[in-house]
């Protein structure tokens, strides 16, 4: 008998979700030389899947293809030519390949940062994903971590794990430290990693919420101070005078887009770096105008994940720093999906909402 998995699948896209559907026997395809057939153990979701689903924004995925972008699991065979992974190796998933099925996507080198055109032609969109008991994926979308981490926790790192590195790493020279101060705002997967790796190598962290109990949950992962932002609309300037003589942020992880930009403007430093990395606040916020970073004379960087050295870098640091990475404390089995992308919708979550994926052999013919 051969091999199938368990998998879910975009018939159509509509916003209720009616199009996805979970199938129980869909077939494995055959490797090719480079590809890597993996059993995933965990999957963790993102705006983006819940956008491509719904068929919003423009975002358009073949019939038939595996949703989601973010998984970690166990290689259980792979291809020919394939030369830095083997069968057993703990792996965790990159958005974007080396070389894209459709031709009109430029390849990626190794550390080269993905477009937005790599990104729609990437894992959960174009290729399929990882919302799938089993997956075939080439080996340049894989990146090897060891034991430290769990698969749920390493699941969490393919998108917004990768976006908060970059976010503080990415740029040469500007790369945060100990004793930078760095700003992060809400308490989503990017916010929360951006706040763990930034307090692992010494930075004080001042982090925004309209939450409470999401406040005492960052204060708990090393936020030294919060700010609640519905309680106070003008947060930039209260949170810029926490800073050594008002001085302001070395560094600003602007989630919100239009919805914060005119606060992180007003909260980075002289020289500080602010990376605009999403766009979560409400749609219909009046736009910041770029001449507004004009006078304050910073940096600006929009962040679209990451190159997968710069994701071999982050896994390598997490393990180095024993960095026991946060979760949702609701976590989904693969089988309510739909369940799991309410909670996201809905922003019930803190951190990342995690499906667990617990695959099972089918087959000894692989």
């Amino acid at each position: 008998m051969a091999l199938t998995a368990v998998s879910w699948s975009t018939a159509s896209q509509v916003s209720d979700l009616s199009g996805l559907v979970l199938q129980n026997q869909r077939p494995i395809p055959e490797l090719g030389d480079k590809d890597v057939l993996v059993e995933l153990r965990a999957a963790s979701l993102n705006k983006r899947d819940l956008v491509v689903a719904k068929g919003q924004g423009g975002l358009v995925a073949p019939p038939g293809a595996i949703p989601g972008s973010d998984g970690a699991g166990v290689v259980v065979k792979v291809g020919s030519q394939v030369q830095n992974l083997q069968p057993n190796d703990r792996v965790i998933t990159h958005m974007v390949p080396d070389k894209f099925p459709n031709d009109a996507t430029p390849p990626l080198g190794d550390d080269e940062l993905p477009g937005w055109n790599h990104i729609c032609a990437g894992l959960g969109q174009e290729m399929n994903g990882t919302l799938t008991t089993y997956g075939v994926f080439p080996e340049s979308c894989l990146v090897k971590f060891g034991n430290m981490m769990s698969f749920e926790e390493a699941s969490t790192l393919s998108c917004s794990g990768i976006t908060a590195w970059n976010s503080l790493m990415g740029l040469e020279g500007k790369q945060v430290k100990k004793g930078d101060w760095v700003l992060v705002q809400g308490s989503g997967g990017v916010s929360v990693a951006a706040l763990q790796f930034a307090v692992a190598v010494g930075a004080i962290v001042v982090a925004t919420t309209s939450s409470e109990e999401k406040g005492l949950r960052l204060k708990a992962l090393g936020a030294s101070h919060i700010v609640n932002y519905r309680q106070t609309p003008s947060w930039g300037a209260v949170a810029k005078e926490l800073t050594p003589s008002g001085r302001g942020f070395d560094i600003i992880v602007d989630v919100g887009g239009n919805a914060t930009l005119s606060q992180s403007v007003a909260a980075v430093r002289r020289n500080g770096v602010m990376t605009v990395i999403g766009m979560i606040g409400e749609a219909d916020a009046e736009p910041t105008p770029m001449m507004a970073v004009l006078f304050v004379a910073c940096v600006v960087r929009g962040i679209l994940l990451g190159s997968r050295a710069m994701m071999r870098s982050m896994v390598k640091f997490v393990e180095d720093n024993k960095i026991k990475l946060a979760l949702d404390d609701e976590v989904f089995a693969l089988a309510d999906l739909k369940d799991a992308f309410k909670r996201l919708e809905e922003q019930k979550h803190f951190s990342k909402v995690v499906i667990q994926i617990p695959g099972k052999i089918q087959s000894e013919e692989v």
